[in-house]
């Protein structure tokens, strides 16, 4: 679960590429990292942190050049480190630095395919890693001596037949341009634009359609399952599809949480999404509950807002903001730990007392994943006044894992998992809960794009498109990346006889005056 940009210019592009990466901060709050490309050099710059924090004037003034790469990371696959920051780069062939998102199902098996058949060194548990030295290879493989059109996409064909599972990719390779591509089944999304200027037509690729809007690109269309796209440095601009286009079917939990609501993805908006989602959630509770007592709907803020105002309209009862949220505490379903999230929610969130006090109060959220935010907010109502509290979920039961690029890795932490309906009630303290039908959502989601005939909806429905999943992969993951298993990771190393210089990572510079300023 990342954001990536790609911009060639006719002028420096570091701006631009922050600017973006800002409009992505949402799909990635715990690292960034920038690659430009100036007069046959690197310039990079990443760590740990938010955009604004990672990258301060000294910085920007060093990354230089008219073509260059972004990336906001959250970490799925790989540890917190700043060493698995995104872009990655390799010198050979040629020079490739590369950044994505989604996550590969079958990286264990690609590292060892790298390191005993293809004599490539990997630096971290990172899938991008791999990835990054399956496309070099491939790319090194076609032996040409000067990078061209056809040999890249030939690499990429052979990407797509190596790897599996969902990734969105952006490669910035040294004295040439960009190259994009997307998995074969379009699961992770990527689009891209165009601006003209006065010094003539600059390219763009981007996670979500709202990075283009912030820096006035015009979209021009999303990049195909499968397909690649490559922008020179001269803005020459080649597409191709590399192999054959197995599905199309993105990922439907983009539209129900992840995206910004003012985002287009694969042509369906995804604001217009969230009110078909409301609309069809509140027939379905004057359906089953014809008589029902709800005074007041509140939605969860802030991706609920949409879908609760729709159900209110639907409802014929009073919309009321009953939630004030921290805008500075990060998105609570993805921080890493229970602990963490837990005490969070009350920092994030803090409730109006005279929306609540001596009403019946229907709670509107766009999923319940873990449980832990539904349950305390649950508990704010009540301590608030409410007589009555119910819950709404704008999606259906989030069961299994998803293992596509979304920090959902372990059933067991999934509330949902092995529980009844009736059972997630009970467990968050509501007075009745009522989830959206599958169904319900796949129609309000493809309603502007019939292409699409079906969505990825494996943490719904459990059946992954891909092909590979299998129980035993599954208990390898949960093994590998639940929130112990993170815990664990981190109670290790920072008892290790290493865990000043982790700590520090790759900021070793010395702290200027501007620097101490700006960072306050």
């Amino acid at each position: 679960m990342c954001g990536i940009v790609g911009i060639v210019g006719n002028r420096p592009v570091n701006q631009a590429i922050y600017d973006a990466l800002t409009v992505l901060q949402h799909r990635g709050q715990d690292a960034a990292g920038m690659m430009t490309d100036w007069n046959g050099t690197f310039c990079t710059r990443k760590k740990n942190g938010l955009v604004s924090d990672v990258f301060q004037q000294q910085h920007m003034d060093e990354l230089r050049g008219n073509v260059g790469i972004g990336h906001c990371r959250y970490p799925t696959a790989g540890t917190l480190k700043s060493s698995e920051a995104q872009p990655f780069y390799v010198n050979s062939p040629y020079g490739i630095g590369l950044a994505h998102n989604g996550n590969l199902t079958n990286s264990e098996e690609l590292k060892e395919m790298l390191v005993q058949q293809d004599r490539r060194h990997l630096n971290t548990g990172s899938d991008t890693e791999a990835l990054l030295n399956v496309f070099a290879h491939e790319l090194q493989c076609q032996g040409t001596e000067r990078v061209t059109p056809e040999a890249i996409f030939a690499a990429v064909a052979a990407v797509h037949r190596r790897c599996r599972g969902g990734y969105a990719v952006v490669a910035l390779i040294i004295g040439y341009g960009i190259v994009a591509f997307r998995d074969p089944h379009g699961l992770r999304p990527l689009c891209m634009g165009r601006r003209e200027t006065t010094r003539g037509i600059e390219h763009m690729v981007a996670s979500e359609s709202v990075a283009m809007d912030a820096l006035d690109f015009k979209v021009v269309r999303d990049v195909l399952p499968g397909e690649a796209v490559i922008m020179e440095i001269d803005g020459t601009l080649h597409s191709q599809q590399c192999g054959e286009r197995r599905s199309y079917t993105p990922c439907i939990f983009e539209y129900v949480y992840f995206a910004r609501p003012d985002s287009i993805i694969d042509r369906i908006s995804v604001y217009k999404s969230r009110l078909r989602m409301g609309e069809r959630l509140a027939d379905k509770i004057l359906r089953e509950l014809p008589d029902h007592d709800i005074e007041v709907v509140i939605p969860i803020p802030d991706s609920s807002r949409t879908s609760a105002l729709e159900v209110a309209h639907r409802l014929g009862v009073k919309y009321r903001e009953g939630f004030i949220k921290n805008r500075y505490i990060g998105r609570t379903f993805i921080m890493p730990g229970q602990e963490q999230r837990r005490q969070s929610v009350r920092r994030k969130l803090n409730a109006i007392d005279l929306e609540f006090r001596d009403k019946n109060v229907l709670l509107v959220d766009d999923s319940i994943v873990r449980g832990t935010t539904s349950k305390q907010i649950i508990e704010m109502a009540r301590e608030a006044g409410a007589r009555r509290v119910y819950f709404a979920s704008a999606s259906p039961p989030v069961r299994y894992p998803n293992v596509y690029g979304i920090d959902m890795p372990a059933a067991s932490e999934l509330i949902a998992h092995g529980r009844t309906e009736r059972q997630v009630e009970q467990f968050i303290g509501a007075d009745w809960l009522m989830y959206q039908d599958l169904d319900d959502l796949i129609r309000a989601v493809r309603y502007d794009n019939g292409e699409i005939t079906h969505f990825d909806t494996s943490c719904f429905s459990g059946q992954y498109v891909t092909g590979d999943v299998s129980p035993e992969y599954l208990a390898r993951l949960e093994q590998e990346r639940s929130d112990r298993a993170k815990s664990q990771r981190e109670g290790k190393r920072r008892r290790g006889p290493f865990e000043i210089l982790d700590q520090v990572g790759d900021d070793l510079t010395p702290e200027t005056p501007d620097t101490r300023a700006r960072t306050g």
